[in-house]
């Protein structure tokens, strides 16, 4: 799977998970919880999510420094290889 598809995916992941983000535009340096107003809760359902979609399982304590969504795809994308 490219990184361009690992991103896209994501990005239909993070809509489906809270669909007030339906509509904005997600870039890789957008910052997922400030940039999109998603909450704690909204963001816990994103990383479940998005674990289950892409078969990995990323430790807590990295989740709580991925702010952008390049971020997230680039941790997604490391434990794919």
């Amino acid at each position: 799977m490219t990184r361009q598809e690992i991103k896209e995916k994501t990005i239909e992941v993070v809509h489906e998970c809270v669909p007030e983000t339906e509509g904005q535009r997600l870039e890789e340096d957008t910052v997922i919880n400030t940039d999109t107003a998603i909450d704690s809760m909204g963001f816990t359902l994103i990383i479940c999510r998005l674990e289950a979609t892409f078969g990995v399982k990323i430790p807590d304590r990295q989740w709580q420094k991925l702010y952008t969504l390049g971020d997230v795809v680039t941790a997604i994308e490391k434990r794919m290889k």
